[in-house]
């Protein structure tokens, strides 16, 4: 009896954060990142002692590798629905987290994206869903006006990796820049393994484009700069979206002097400039220290939105919080946090980025 009332009290006080990213393969870098912020904001909600309906409350990450495929973000979906976890951050890649969604839907596990882009994530219907900074058709029509405007591009190629994000990316890119009369002389395609584009290039060298927009990740972007210069692309831009707009893209792109041609859109405000980011991006380098990619402040910002949610409801139970989430208005580290209905965020800042001496600048 009294090992069974134990066991009772302690289920009480445990809430368990699931947490999915790819923490294999060539995106692990991002996917341990994201990982770090959710544990970051975990250790303190713990070393604040936080109380939920009149019971004290010890947080615990569940943290589960999805390697950016969809197949293994769907198993890694199942795994924390039958954990009975109380919330999930995550997943990074939108064609993991679009699966995903589903999966917790049925099982009625609020889910908040820190990093998933594509618009297609919020349309699906699913009550439980939410995401914390603008979607592609910010991303990518932000980019393509900033490219007619500023730069006074007259002719682009696109290339895109046929995943759910960076197809969606390229396509209202290409559409946004059409628009303002931008020719699109050549559209491409690739996949998010590859790491030699010569043929590509070589292809769209000939159509003489001022800039190329690749929708995908850094593991490729950088490749694609090296051979861009081996090329003589030397003097077109090279736009994407927040998937290449990471610190480590210096290191991938092996010193190609075409990193100076980037210019890449994060949905988000830059670090500088978001609320508490001066403060919090010294207390996570003192903690992980050279691991700072792009989305951990909004894996960080994700969990304490969870945790909001329930301390609003008096329950750690997802079928009794879920319904607070929709009335979410928090002061995170990376915005003031509120969603529209259908859970995208609620007037989502959009920041383009430059690399300047190897260093990412946020463009004024």
């Amino acid at each position: 009896m009294t090992a069974a009332m134990s066991h009772s009290a302690q289920a009480q006080t445990v809430v368990r954060i699931g947490h999915v990213g790819p923490v294999s393969g060539p995106q692990a870098h991002y996917g341990r990142d994201n990982e770090n912020g959710a544990r970051m904001a975990v250790d303190e909600l713990n070393a604040q002692g936080v109380t939920i309906g009149g019971k004290k409350v010890r947080f615990e990450l569940m943290a589960e590798d999805d390697a950016a495929d969809p197949k293994q973000g769907t198993a890694a979906a199942q795994k924390l629905c039958d954990a009975k976890v109380n919330g999930v951050v995550g997943h990074l890649n939108s064609g993991t987290t679009i699966p995903a969604a589903k999966v917790y839907s049925q099982c009625g596990l609020p889910m908040v994206t820190p990093s998933a882009t594509n618009p297609e994530l919020t349309r699906l219907g699913y009550k439980n869903v939410y995401r914390l900074l603008a979607n592609d058709n910010a991303l990518g029509a932000g980019l393509a006006q900033y490219a007619h405007q500023v730069l006074k591009v007259k002719k682009v190629a696109v290339i895109d990796d046929r995943t759910a994000y960076g197809k969606g990316v390229a396509e209202v890119f290409a559409k946004t820049a059409k628009g303002l009369g931008i020719e699109v002389v050549s559209q491409q395609y690739t996949n998010d393994k590859a790491v030699d584009f010569m043929a590509i290039l070589t292809s769209i060298k000939n159509k003489k484009p001022d800039g190329i927009f690749f929708g995908g990740m850094d593991p490729q972007a950088g490749p694609m700069l090296r051979q861009m210069q081996q090329l003589g692309l030397t003097k077109a831009y090279l736009f994407g979206g927040d998937g290449i707009c990471t610190d480590k893209l210096k290191d991938l792109a092996s010193g190609a002097r075409t990193l100076n041609n980037v210019v890449c859109a994060v949905g988000g405000a830059s670090i500088e400039k978001m609320p508490n980011g001066k403060g919090w991006r010294a207390r996570y380098d003192a903690r992980f220290p050279k691991q700072f990619q792009v989305y951990s402040p909004y894996t960080y910002d994700a969990t304490m939105v969870l945790v909001d949610a329930m301390k609003r409801a008096n329950s750690v139970d997802p079928k009794v919080y879920a319904a607070k989430l929709a009335e979410t208005n928090y002061q995170g580290v990376t915005a003031k946090v509120a969603f529209e209905p259908q859970g995208d965020l609620k007037n989502p800042a959009l920041t383009l980025y430059v690399y300047k001496d190897g260093k990412k600048v946020a463009v004024n």
